[in-house]
């Protein structure tokens, strides 16, 4: 990743996470809360593409993983926001630019309600049963509720602000084409002069070193033999 793609990634995921933890979890809704780091990481990674998704969701989630007041093993949030960035990521587009809003919007309610099972999973492997007493159904429903709502205020927010941050691929590779096709139409054409001068060389070389033998080869031959030349 470039220097200002970090730059920026490491602002988002820091303001994300300060108003997460000191805003939106102190609002005391019911159910889940309110995943303001998921969205930011959704985000950039529908911009940056999967690898970069992946890294920045891992770093995102180490960071939730140390943060007070985490009550969870650390690199737990880590791997779901990891593979969560990288699935997201993997939905970009060629070009870059999504027609509609309605693929962004699927994402986040496929990442809003794969993490919290993806999370609740990954408790259960490490001896963390929270998720069954407070009810899984309920908590799918209103993170995802909650991730829907807040999404168009943050998610296109952060897509325009990493854009700018984003060089254009298909300008850099029309670019290097076309470099690349005047150097070798230059390299045919300087080729092709160099074989029309080597023949002009090669003939008048040839021309007169020929001329010089005949002369030099009729001088001998009028020493030697006595024969007057024409």
């Amino acid at each position: 990743m470039h220097l200002n793609r970090i730059l920026l990634s490491t602002a988002l995921v820091v303001v994300a996470l300060v108003v997460q933890v000191s805003v939106l979890a102190r609002l005391q809704l019911p159910g889940a809360v309110p995943d303001l780091l998921l969205l930011t990481v959704l985000g950039l990674a529908l911009v940056y593409g999967h690898t970069g998704g992946a890294l920045i969701g891992f770093g995102a989630g180490l960071l939730a993983d140390l943060a007070p007041p985490a009550d969870h093993a650390v690199g737990r949030y880590a791997l779901v926001l990891c593979v969560v960035g990288y699935a997201a990521g993997l939905t970009k587009p060629e070009n870059g630019q999504y027609r509609s809003a309605t693929v962004p919007m699927l994402v986040v309610a496929g990442a809003a309600l794969s993490s919290t099972l993806l999370y609740a999973g990954v408790g259960a492997l490490v001896g963390d049963t929270a998720a069954r007493h407070v009810g899984l159904g309920g908590l799918l429903l209103t993170a995802t509720v909650y991730d829907l709502l807040l999404a168009p205020f943050t998610v296109p927010a952060i897509m325009a602000l990493a854009r700018r941050t984003q060089h254009d691929p298909l300008a850099e590779a029309s670019g290097s084409a076309a470099d690349s096709a005047r150097g070798y139409g230059g390299g045919l054409l300087g080729a092709s002069r160099a074989r029309r001068l080597g023949g002009r060389a090669a003939r008048t070389t040839g021309g007169r070193s020929g001329g010089l033998l005949s002369r030099t080869s009729r001088s001998r031959v009028g020493r030697i033999r006595g024969v007057k030349r024409l």
